[in-house]
């Protein structure tokens, strides 16, 4: 590893564009060298291999891996509605559900979906571990989870519909152009999560394992967020969603720093991990 040139991950979802602009466009171009992958798991395993100095990581990365310390403030969450972490059934309730085919994508999203099943709908389906298409994942299993933009590209299809037994869910008939799957539910996960708790989450935060890292994260996501122009204009081809629709949902729906709310979701987000068992025994975040 290059010691001059400090190595960060993070992955290529929209969600994550903001933090990572400048490092790739802005002030902190050239100083660093970045590894995009669509996968944030992939982003854990590099700072788990000590192969980055930092990393943009689901949360429960604090939890599994030692001698963890989290960049403060800097964060992926959502107050209330998320819109790119969803389970998607094939019409039928989550209450219904005897399988879910999990996104191998994720690490905070597994923990909390079966946290949603265990704690908050008082059964346990059977768990699949599958990779991020719907097709495949809804023939096998009666739910899917999906994160980033696959999930967010479900989530706008269709409309909101207040009549369905769990508040957040949205019918639709349309996931991508190739999907030949009609009559679906998508279910927001941090709805479901604000419904249970009246709280927010957070997803996903910087991670070093170094004692300290002299990099301003912080300066550089608000750079980025200066730039959310330029960022939903490149997107919006990608994800066949307007320049608006994508400003809207970084604004609104991703939160970049963290409040009061966010903070308690995830404190208790982690309790309840340990308390089902999905964590060994909950550790206070360290900060650098």
């Amino acid at each position: 590893m290059n010691t001059q040139t400090p190595r960060l991950a993070a992955s290529s979802y929209s969600n994550t564009a903001p933090l990572i602009w400048s490092f790739l466009y802005g002030s902190n171009h050239g100083k660093v060298e970045l590894i995009l992958d669509n996968a944030p798991s992939r982003s854990a395993e590099l700072l788990e291999q000590g192969r980055v100095d930092a990393a943009l990581v689901p949360v429960i990365t604090s939890q599994v891996i030692d001698d963890i310390r989290v960049v403060p403030d800097v964060c992926v969450g959502a107050r209330k509605r998320v819109r790119s972490v969803c389970l998607v059934t094939k019409g039928g309730d989550l209450t219904d559900v005897r399988s879910v085919a999990l996104d191998v994508s994720s690490r905070t999203s597994v923990v909390l979906t079966k946290i949603i099943f265990r704690e908050f709908l008082g059964f346990e389906p059977e768990w699949r571990d599958a990779n991020p298409d719907i097709d495949t994942m809804l023939a096998g299993s009666d739910a899917a989870l999906l994160i980033g933009d696959p999930a967010l590209a479900v989530a706008e299809r269709g409309t909101r519909n207040p009549n369905l037994a769990v508040p957040g869910a949205i019918a639709t008939g349309f996931l991508n152009p190739k999907s030949h799957i009609s009559g679906l539910k998508s279910y927001d996960l941090a709805e479901l999560w604000n419904k249970y708790t009246g709280l927010g989450l957070v997803f996903a935060m910087w991670m070093t394992r170094k004692d300290r890292i002299d990099i301003d994260f912080a300066a550089a996501a608000a750079e980025g967020l200066d730039h959310l122009e330029q960022i939903a204009a490149n997107y919006a081809g990608e994800l066949t969603l307007s320049k608006e629709e994508l400003k809207e949902y970084l604004t609104v729906n991703i939160s970049y720093s963290m409040d009061e709310s966010m903070d308690a979701g995830m404190r208790l987000y982690f309790e309840l991990a340990e308390k089902l068992g999905l964590i060994d025994e909950y550790v206070p975040l360290k900060f650098v």
